[in-house]
């Protein structure tokens, strides 16, 4: 079986990379927004994508020129339940974290705490990759930027099988690298690494570091990196991913999301009123309502292009950026253009867009999976402000480019039926054993009742599969977490002497990292 191919982080970039508001359409773009008139159209527009999607929950906000224009929450917390959404409705926010960690971090590196280019063994002694050199080099910039030759899936699949921060962290060294500083990865362990070099020079951890540089200043009173804090609150967004069939899925509250390992890039949750004050910081270079909160070359520097995500295309397409913990692009204005989406598959969706010269921000946060509604209202209230008018259907175009991408991953051949000639499995004792991994910890393959079961994990909270005849010596599970894919494979293999030597797990072994050598009997 080929690995899991959409890795979430990635697709958050081509999502959120798309045409800019001036690139679409047949007429120039005017001066200015027209901010009432996009706010004037927001109810009706939010009503039709909950509509077309059944999407539970929504929350919108406006900021334009240091104030709120509109904020709002519409559906419910949680499908059947009849609390509604408000705007004190805590989201986990996802992948907007990082935008949010990133400002952070400026503001330690606005007290001479850590600066941008501090290689993170500085702050880290035990902090390694799997090149000495980069080991050695690596910095908070390269981290943060996602040019650190870290590959997307670095850390996600040890963080799905329940494995803390320190663990995860300690493990990049046996992750394989791209070229350094010349390819771009997504990787959000990377991006935690960088955030966590930054709390070591502060002295703190990440969470209470959060607290003090950015949400009680602004007081954020309910946004935290604690996935803890989120589920205290009574009035969260329950997170939904869909069920059944195309014509006839439903929205179910079936998961939660413990994020905490990567707390920095994914972690974060906030009502829409504390996105919205975190938006007016950074739309003020740094300052909230006067006082300078967060330093603002440093800031700017978190703004700026420092890692090329996408070559331009023809006929008007322009080339994309990243920059810390923001995508980077430009309009035909030339005028910047900030935005970042994030997204849980377990269920949460949103997205935040900026036009800085404009003292323009909007974001959208959901409580259910990705189908494109957090980007195509961001795009759509853009689309008003500039042109009066959608320009197309955000809509359709962002939920193909995310149901395209769940169908690459539905097409994986384990979920298809055994072949017909299959070969019948040897007794489950033949197979039975601790497989040991460097990378992934051990694997334990156990009978019970008559059939092999197998579990990873750490050693106090294991996770165990059912282990299903496939053909031969391959069995399928299905995985869990949030990269988990319908079925996958764990093929058996023989020595020279005909007993099983080693175990190769398909989901795993993306990488070259799902090999698991069977440990000798004592």
């Amino acid at each position: 079986m080929r690995p899991h191919s959409l890795m979430f982080a990635a697709l958050l970039i081509a999502a959120s990379a798309g045409p800019s508001v001036a690139q679409v359409g047949g007429s120039p773009p005017a001066p200015g927004p027209d901010v009432a008139r996009a706010v004037a159209a927001i109810d009706a527009a939010v009503r039709n994508t909950m509509a077309l999607t059944g999407v539970p929950g929504v929350a919108v906000a406006v900021v334009h020129r240091d104030a709120v224009a509109h904020a709002r929450g519409y559906g419910v917390r949680e499908v059947g339940r009849p609390e509604p959404v408000d705007t004190d409705t805590v989201f986990q926010v996802a992948s907007v974290s990082k935008p949010i960690a990133s400002t952070i971090v400026a503001g330690v590196v606005g007290r001479g705490l850590i600066g941008w280019d501090d290689a993170v063994r500085s702050r880290i002694p035990g902090f390694a990759l799997s090149d000495a050199y980069v080991t050695a080099t690596v910095t908070v910039a390269d981290l943060l930027s996602h040019r650190s030759g870290l590959r997307t899936s670095a850390g996600d699949l040890l963080e799905d099988l329940g494995y803390d921060r320190t663990y995860i962290l300690s493990r990049l060294v046996h992750q394989p690298l791209d070229p350094f500083r010349s390819s771009y990865n997504y990787s959000n362990f990377g991006y935690t690494a960088g955030a966590e070099a930054a709390a070591a020079a502060a002295g703190t951890d990440w969470e209470r570091l959060a607290e003090t540089v950015l949400f009680e200043p602004l007081g954020m009173t309910r946004s935290s990196f604690r996935h803890a804090d989120y589920a205290a609150h009574e009035n969260r967004a329950r997170l939904h991913a869909r069920r059944g069939t195309a014509d006839a899925r439903r929205w179910v509250a079936a998961h939660d999301r413990l994020p905490d390992p990567q707390a920095a890039a994914g972690g974060a949750s906030a009502s829409i009123l504390d996105v919205a004050r975190y938006l007016r910081l950074v739309l003020a270079g740094g300052s909230f309502e006067g006082r300078p909160v967060i330093d603002a070359a440093a800031l700017a520097m978190t703004q700026a292009p420092h890692t090329l995500t996408r070559l331009p295309g023809p006929p008007t397409g322009r080339p994309g950026f990243y920059g810390f913990g923001w995508n980077v692009g430009y309009d035909d204005r030339g005028q910047l253009e900030l935005s970042h989406a994030g997204a849980f598959y377990l269920g949460a969706a949103t997205y935040v867009h900026l036009v800085p010269s404009d003292e323009l921000a909007i974001v959208v946060l959901t409580n259910g999976e990705p189908v494109g509604v957090p980007e195509a209202l961001a795009r759509t209230i853009l689309d008003i402000a500039y042109r009066g008018e959608a320009s197309r259907d955000w809509l359709e175009i962002f939920g193909s480019l995310y149901g395209a991408m769940r169908e690459q991953d539905a097409a994986l051949f384990r979920s298809a039926a055994p072949p017909t000639d299959a070969r019948p499995p040897r007794a489950p004792a033949d197979y039975a054993g601790r497989y040991d991994n460097r990378y992934y910890g051990p694997a334990d393959v156990v009978e019970r009742d008559g059939r092999l079961a197998m579990s990873m994990g750490p050693e106090d909270a294991r996770v165990s599969w059912d282990l299903m005849p496939f053909d031969g010596d391959t069995f399928t599970f299905r995985p869990v977490g949030e990269n988990a894919v319908e079925a996958a494979g764990a093929t058996f293999l023989r020595g020279p002497s005909g007993a099983v030597s080693r175990v190769v797990i398909d989901f795993y072994d993306r990488n070259g990292l799902g090999s698991f050598a069977r440990r000798a009997v004592q």
